[in-house]
């Protein structure tokens, strides 16, 4: 007849006890927050035009801890906000509106996407608050769409650096240079994370 050690078997049971307890609290921390309506007095958190009287998408920032929400006229202050290194090392949910899903001129916050999971097209020649944006899309083949008609370069979330921010005019111009497309096979292309 086999004996039971019940010390192992109540530390064991302690200990598988403990290690659900750490992961559902882990669990409420992750949570991510729902999208927040952008009302027409809002203003932007970078330059502090009225969000709501521009066309284009809109981001908004949604910090971990504090449960701070950061509105802005467009994608590319988001992004401009987002990629500071101080907002960069920070836990933050981000927003973006669809743009195969609503109006260019008056974005539906029912459309609002995680952004990290969107695929954003830099250079077109449709222009937001700030002129230049970046439109934004949850599935890459409806972003290509719109690159095929407006001009630009499809990015995933991870691969939109400041550098892209400072894409020229209606044109779809960056420093000057002609319209970005990326060759076949680039590493850009096929590295869509998301």
């Amino acid at each position: 007849m086999r004996t039971v050690d019940f010390k192992a078997l109540s530390t064991a049971v302690v200990l598988a006890v403990f290690l659900a307890g750490c992961s559902e609290s882990q669990e409420q921390v992750t949570e991510k927050p729902d999208p927040v309506h952008i009302e027409s007095g809002d203003e932007c958190h970078v330059c502090g035009m009225a969000i709501t009287r521009f066309p284009g998408p809109k981001g908004e920032a949604i910090t971990a801890r504090e449960q701070q929400v950061n509105k802005f006229c467009s994608t590319r202050d988001m992004f401009s906000w987002a990629l500071q290194p101080e907002n960069a090392k920070r836990e933050h949910t981000l927003y973006v509106h669809d743009m195969a899903q609503t109006d260019w001129e008056h974005p539906d916050d029912t459309a609002l996407i995680d952004a990290r999971e969107a695929f954003f097209v830099v250079g077109s020649k449709r222009t937001g608050a700030m002129g230049p944006t970046l439109a934004s899309f949850a599935a890459e083949e409806a972003a290509r769409e719109f690159a095929m008609n407006y001009g630009g370069q499809v990015l995933s979330y991870n691969n939109v650096t400041m550098d892209h921010l400072n894409v020229g005019g209606p044109s779809g111009e960056m420093d000057g240079m002609p319209e970005m497309h990326e060759p076949e096979g680039s590493e850009t292309e096929h590295s869509m994370d998301h």
